[in-house]
């Protein structure tokens, strides 16, 4: 049983774009009256073959669930492990409208810890897109999301609920002028906003543009280039010894995109180039360099599946000391079709994030750390519409203490049940 994991899913990993700022209440509800207009001039459809309700229950249990370092004295009250419940909700949607493809998922959920009660939170999960044709050679996408979770604890350690929204609007189109060519652009907006007063620092505003060109192959490969720019903006300034410090920056790129269709059983994709990046005030931290991913599936057989991916780019980090990283890792996936109920499915990942020069000034300390992470997990699906899981991972971090990036270790395990309907 496969579920949406996004409303994105036809949209083209280097195509997504976003659009302008909304109030809050309108973002989290206005593509649910989006969805219902678009379904009132059509009430005689079978909404059952395109609404598909879901729900699931989770059980998991975690040895270092504040992901503390291996040293780290215990504050009183404190314990390193803890159980989780979650119960999950929602509807999935994926309607034709003409030549149009409506896909949009609304989900909501209660997670309750039994150590650490104060943690307890609604989650919500609201996305839609449209994939949209105009004439022959016009094409594109539209859509938005609204998400509220918990922060995760790998670089904030604290047992104080920090619940993290993150808002995004995209559109993106291109023009086919000629059999082989197209052309096309985008504008995607990511907005973040966090509870605790001490990750307010983070909260920010990402705005993508880019354009570019590409060539179509016959055999479905394709080759392009690239060119975008990305701007990040905090609007709650640090402070230091009464200085504002102004996390801004502006990062520009010129890259490949290139997807290599080798058959049913093998693809590779390719987002790949030269990024510069600025800094609005720490302009010693300005870096430019290769930037990239690079990613491969892998089908040999009907029964099994591989995905790999590598790369080398800039991330945020969720710190009250530093903001952003530089990271290069891979990550290798494995799916297994045992049975035709059975599945198991694999995982390994590395990744190791350079901080150097975070505070504006060159020190003589290492200031790098790397995770690595496996996880091991079997499905068993009894029937159609239900699904059992039964997960276990681990995770390890080699970290920086002088940026509060300490060493950890961490185990868990879950077990899930799921129905749709």
């Amino acid at each position: 049983m496969t579920m949406l994991s996004s409303s994105r899913k036809h949209l083209p990993p280097s195509s997504r774009v976003l659009a302008a700022k909304a109030p809050r209440q309108c973002q989290r509800y206005g593509m649910a009256f989006l969805i219902g207009g678009l379904f009132c001039g059509g009430a005689n459809a079978a909404l059952s073959d395109t609404i598909h309700p879901f729900a699931s229950v989770t059980y998991s249990h975690e040895d270092n669930l504040l992901r503390l370092s291996d040293d780290a004295p215990l504050a009183p009250g404190q314990q390193r492990d803890d159980d989780l419940r979650s119960a999950v909700a929602g509807l999935q949607l994926e309607r034709p409208i003409g030549r149009q493809v409506l896909t949009a998922q609304a989900k909501v959920s209660r997670v309750t810890f039994s150590h650490y009660d104060q943690l307890n939170y609604n989650g919500q999960d609201f996305s839609a897109a449209l994939q949209w044709h105009l004439f022959e050679h016009l094409d594109g996408h539209v859509g938005g999301s609204y998400a509220q979770t918990l922060t995760p604890f790998t670089d904030f350690h604290t047992s104080e609920r920090n619940l993290r929204v993150q808002r995004g609007e995209y559109m993106d189109g291109a023009w086919r002028f000629l059999p082989s060519w197209q052309v096309r652009g985008g504008f995607t907006r990511n907005k973040f906003s966090y509870d605790l007063l001490a990750q307010q620092f983070n909260d920010r505003t990402e705005d993508l543009t880019e354009f570019g060109v590409d060539y179509l192959a016959s055999t479905g490969s394709r080759i392009g280039l690239v060119g975008r720019e990305l701007r990040g903006r905090y609007p709650n300034q640090r402070n230091f010894g009464g200085i504002a410090i102004d996390d801004g920056f502006t990062q520009r790129e010129i890259k490949l995109n290139i997807f290599w269709y080798l058959g049913e059983a093998t693809q590779v994709q390719v987002l790949a180039g030269r990024a510069k990046r600025e800094h609005n005030f720490f302009t010693v931290r300005d870096t430019s360099g290769v930037n990239g991913r690079v990613t491969a599936n892998w089908n040999p057989t009907g029964k099994l599946r591989f995905s790999a991916a590598a790369w080398r780019e800039f991330s945020a980090v969720e710190s009250s000391i530093v903001n952003s990283s530089l990271n290069k890792g891979g990550s290798l996936n494995a799916v297994w079709n045992a049975t035709a109920k059975i599945a198991v499915n694999s995982s390994l990942r590395r990744e190791k994030r350079d901080f150097s020069a975070a505070g504006g000034v060159a020190l003589p300390i290492d200031l790098t750390d790397t995770i690595r992470s496996a996880s091991l997990g079997l499905t068993y699906n009894p029937l159609s519409v239900l699904q059992f899981g039964v997960n276990a991972f681990t995770e390890k971090r080699s970290g920086s203490p002088f940026l509060g990036s300490g060493t950890y270790k961490a185990n868990g395990m879950s077990l899930t049940a799921t129905a749709q309907f």
